[in-house]
């Protein structure tokens, strides 16, 4: 079965799931998501998180050694992770058992329309009210709690994470080349054409996952008309053949023809796209501070290390959302079931949110919330602490990944799309028909 076989498989089961939901809109558990100090008894039991994390991740670190300590105060407790690291199995699981109303009390999950439709029918428990109980709604990033805000500003899951993304260099490949880093979008294609000239593969790609060669689209139309644009997509109140749909297919499409990513870009792997720039094969790789301990510290190749740097978003002339916004995702969010709510989950919740942050923060990662000091690794590099204090410094407005943002037929399609669209297999004029007509098709679906 190819790559496309095995999404267009994947997207039946997952709109099959998403029509069994909407089937039974309305109904729920039974608990109130606005109930969240309920009166009862505290007694142990085991209770499960379904989660979408590495196994040896910080995440499932930080909170085993929490469930440990609070089972050492309350005896019978305990904590059962059901964990799927690959996304898009997770996700086939995860809305399956929503739609057999048979989600554990915690549960992972994007703000997504799908996980709006969950909480539209009351079984996601209000995380503002929920934090705001707890004492707990001053003490978050405000990047990090807008990330997981559905578009109405709800907010029904909690952060765990928080990341920069950034775009990591090479010095010496840009310098051979005679090119400084781009001080707008519109640099890119010349650099890029710069580099080729050279020999030097411009941009490392991970283009067989989808999402990165997405996060490139959502750029332009970020800096030119804000985040409220991926909203207007999906809500029908916007296409891609306006004035900012069209400039961000155009610029995509020229990043194509100037050559900027590797050739056989769309079946590069992650893996494989984050070795072609640490072993100095390409110039530019884009990705965020998750791969810190990889990009900046002693376990970057020696020969590439010192030349190593990164830069953020660049802007763009006119551009409404300022240089210190751009791409912050505070991972996938953890949901807390209604229907399963009660004393012990919230007497957790209240242990664990507020022993996380220091324990998070001591393995070197940055935390959601504030007032925590991230701990930096013996065998950092300076730019280790530099993205670190860079994070006290992002705006609230967020680049939001379209593929936490549009409906599964809708982002399928856009990823095949942009991987042809950049291959120079469709003209921008063809891929604005058919992406146009997609989203005809799929708005209020």
């Amino acid at each position: 079965m190819t790559t496309t076989q095995r999404s267009a498989a994947l997207f039946a089961a997952t709109a099959a799931v998403a029509l069994t939901l909407t089937g039974c809109a309305g109904a729920s558990g039974g608990g109130d998501p606005t109930d969240v100090n309920p009166d009862g008894e505290i007694t142990a039991r085991e209770i499960s998180w379904l989660l979408s994390r590495p196994a040896d991740g910080g995440v499932i670190t930080a909170m085993e050694q929490i469930a440990e300590e609070y089972a050492e105060e309350n005896p019978g407790f305990g904590l059962n992770l059901i964990t799927t690291p690959d996304r898009p199995s997770y996700i086939q699981k995860y809305e399956t058992l929503a739609a057999a109303n048979k989600l554990p009390e915690l549960f992972d999950t994007d703000a997504t329309p799908f996980a709006q439709k969950l909480a539209g029918q009351g079984r996601m428990v209000d995380i503002d009210l929920l934090l705001e109980d707890l004492g707990l709604d001053g003490e978050f990033r405000e990047a990090a709690l807008n990330y997981q805000r559905f578009d109405d500003g709800s907010l029904y899951t909690i952060p765990f994470e928080f990341q920069l993304e950034v775009f990591w260099y090479n010095a010496d490949l840009l310098a051979e080349a005679g090119v400084e880093i781009p001080a707008t979008l519109d640099d890119f294609a010349p650099m890029c054409e710069a580099l080729r000239a050279q020999g030097i593969t411009p941009i490392a790609l991970d283009g067989q996952d989808g999402w990165p060669l997405e996060r490139y689209m959502a750029y332009y139309p970020f800096r030119m008309a804000g985040p409220q644009y991926v909203q207007d997509l999906k809500n029908g109140e916007a296409s891609f053949s306006d004035e900012t749909g069209r400039a961000a297919v155009e610029w995509l499409y020229g990043l194509g023809q100037a050559g900027c990513f590797q050739e056989g870009f769309s079946s590069t792997g992650y893996a494989d796209a984050q070795a072609q720039f640490t072993s100095g094969r390409a110039a530019v790789y884009n990705i965020g501070t998750w791969e810190l301990g990889n990009l900046a510290t002693e376990a970057l190749d020696p020969a590439v290390r010192d030349a190593v740097d990164y830069f953020t978003l660049p802007t763009i002339d006119g551009a409404v959302t300022a240089d210190n916004e751009y791409v912050t995702p505070s991972g996938i969010g953890m949901a807390v079931n209604a229907a399963t709510y009660d004393p012990l989950v919230r007497d957790f919740l209240a242990y664990a949110l507020e022993r996380y942050p220091e324990v998070y923060a001591a393995s070197g990662a940055l935390s959601p919330t504030t007032g925590v000091e991230t701990t930096i690794p013996d065998n950092a590099t300076p730019l280790y602490a530099r993205a670190v204090e860079q994070a006290e410094t992002v705006g609230s407005a967020i680049a939001m990944p379209w593929d936490t943002q549009l409906d599964p037929a809708t982002n399928t399609r856009l990823q095949q799309e942009l991987t042809l669209l950049v291959q120079g297999d469709s003209t921008p004029d063809e891929f604005i028909e058919t992406m146009d007509a997609t989203l005809a098709e799929n708005v209020g679906d």
